[in-house]
């Protein structure tokens, strides 16, 4: 990814910030959750490769607008300095920009699909990142700060804020691979749970993580007054629901009649993690 930033025209400040936050690690669930799909229809992980990329770049855009002052207001995004702390909060805006843009013009330019396809990725992947997808649950989740939310209220920011690019992951290598509209359908709700699974562990991990694994302080969800899956839930409450919807997800991806063995590892990482 850094080196098809490196040959954009433009000047070397936005270039440098983009390809900082794109280095800055992380687990890369989304691409690989694209690969591990293909690989569950027995296809070359290659045909996804730029649709990969640009879900990675639009993940890293949200995040660098997430830690802004404006919204969250983070001093560390994966053990290092949130951009906006690197090179101030305009050129932060913009490489977030950048990002998000050049994502949609790597998927234009793919040798590895039709045009039909990509026409088709493409808008499904602005959906999903869109105000009724990732923007619309990060406005809502702005807007539940400092409120009482209950579990309905919570699900759907996080079914959009996180939810929605996680399912485009899944939902993508599917279209790609050529999968029935059965299949797309099962590995939707296989990715639904999933999200939602992710999403609760991030919460428990808010209150139990070791802010070296996780690579941002700990119990920040606590200090902003925020809605948690714990707090709602209590903790033990929290990781029984975290258990259900990683059981749900299991089920759907059997239904889904695909070789489902590296989907299902990634699902259990996603539960068991530490970070």
């Amino acid at each position: 990814m850094p080196s098809c930033i490196e040959k954009i025209e433009a000047p070397e400040i936005i270039k440098e910030s983009m390809i900082y936050s794109l280095n800055a690690g992380g687990k890369r669930l989304r691409p690989i959750l694209l690969f591990a799909t293909l690989h569950a229809f027995g296809k070359d992980e290659k045909l996804g490769i730029d649709v990969a990329c640009a879900l990675e770049m639009i993940h890293t855009y949200s995040l660098i607008h997430d830690d802004l002052p404006s919204m969250d207001d983070d001093d560390l995004r994966r053990g290092k300095p949130t951009n906006h702390k690197v090179y101030g909060e305009a050129v932060a805006i913009l490489a977030g920009d950048g990002l998000l843009t050049h994502s949609f013009e790597i998927i234009a330019k793919s040798k590895e699909l039709s045009d039909t396809l990509k026409a088709n990725i493409i808008a499904f992947l602005a959906q999903a990142a869109g105000p009724s997808g990732m923007v619309g649950g990060q406005v809502a989740d702005l807007l539940g700060e400092q409120k009482d939310l209950n579990v309905e209220e919570l699900e759907y920011i996080h079914e959009h804020k996180t939810g929605k690019l996680l399912r485009f992951a899944v939902v993508a290598g599917a279209i790609i691979a050529g999968a029935s509209k059965d299949q797309q359908e099962c590995l939707d709700q296989f990715a639904r749970h999933l999200g939602l699974a992710f999403q609760i562990k991030d919460d428990i991990l808010d209150i139990e993580g070791d802010v070296k694994q996780i690579g941002k302080p700990v119990g920040s969800d606590v200090g902003k007054d925020k809605s948690t899956y714990p707090k709602l839930l209590t903790l033990e409450g929290a990781k029984n629901k975290c258990n259900d919807h990683l059981t749900s997800a299991k089920e759907w991806l059997e239904k889904a009649n695909v070789e489902s063995d590296l989907l299902l590892e990634i699902a259990d990482y996603i539960v068991n993690r530490d970070h």
